[in-house]
């Protein structure tokens, strides 16, 4: 695979877009950290160069689709605009006047086409299908991975409105869902039915620490630190701080974080 001219299509692309638009700018630079994590996971699993470089690939295609998101609907919220991993999806496959699809523009091997479909449409899914191959199933995984630990790192170097699009005041006057709660205690993460408020939806990204799934990935947490940081965020609720207090606890305990 020819790495630059990978680099070179993605950087094309976003040349396109609003670079003053703070959430265009947020994605670029999510991007390019995650196609470096997913390198780092694959090559601590010892993968064939060829895989690893493929997993450099499908991280700096994950998020495509964010692009057009903000452009058309000026926000990252799926459920008020429509999903950005189909949006990728379709920006890097259809076909439009008989043209090649966008991501000839990548790489011009068709040979991991299906892979890397699945591995951009299901990035941000709750579970990955039961019928992925092993292989496909580990490079989604890498992805995955990598994509929930850089959003950690989201969360403490943007403004939350730029995240989450509430202000500062409305996340630390923000209620805690009591399902949530259970969930996070579950060690499970949070379906996005059941998160209600702002702080629902930060304990959401701290419970990807939960299904990480590979040694790396938790290691890379802990070298980083930023999950420990958005648990030291102070509440004005008192349930609220009392709830992420014993929560950070239980993380310490149960992760090392």
């Amino acid at each position: 695979m020819d790495r630059q001219r990978a680099q070179q299509a993605f950087d094309t692309y976003v040349a396109a877009y609003d670079p003053t638009n703070p959430r265009i700018a947020l994605k670029i630079d999510h991007t390019l950290r995650v196609a470096q994590l997913c390198e780092r996971i694959a090559a601590s699993l010892e993968l064939p160069q060829a895989e690893v470089d493929l997993a450099w690939l499908v991280g700096l295609l994950h998020d495509i689709g964010r692009f057009e998101q903000v452009r058309r609907y000026d926000t990252f919220n799926d459920a008020r605009s429509l999903s950005h991993a189909a949006l990728g999806e379709e920006v890097l496959f259809e076909h439009e006047g008989g043209r090649e699809p966008f991501l000839r523009s990548f790489v011009l091997d068709t040979q991991n086409d299906q892979l890397i479909r699945s591995a951009v449409a299901t990035h941000s899914a709750y579970r990955l299908p039961d019928n992925l191959d092993e292989r496909t199933r580990t490079v989604c995984n890498i992805l995955r991975d990598a994509d929930k630990i850089d959003i950690l790192k989201v969360n403490c170097i943007c403004p939350i409105k730029d995240i989450y699009g509430v202000t500062d005041q409305d996340m630390q006057e923000s209620l805690l869902s009591p399902a949530c709660q259970e969930l996070f205690y579950e060690h499970r993460c949070l379906p996005r039915d059941i998160r209600n408020y702002p702080a629902d939806i930060m304990l959401g990204h701290i419970c990807f620490v939960w299904e990480l799934v590979f040694p790396e990935s938790l290691t890379i947490v802990r070298e980083q630190g930023f999950l420990a940081h958005m648990l030291s965020r102070q509440w004005k609720l008192p349930e609220t701080q009392e709830a992420f207090t014993a929560m950070a606890e239980h993380l310490r305990h149960e992760r090392g974080i």
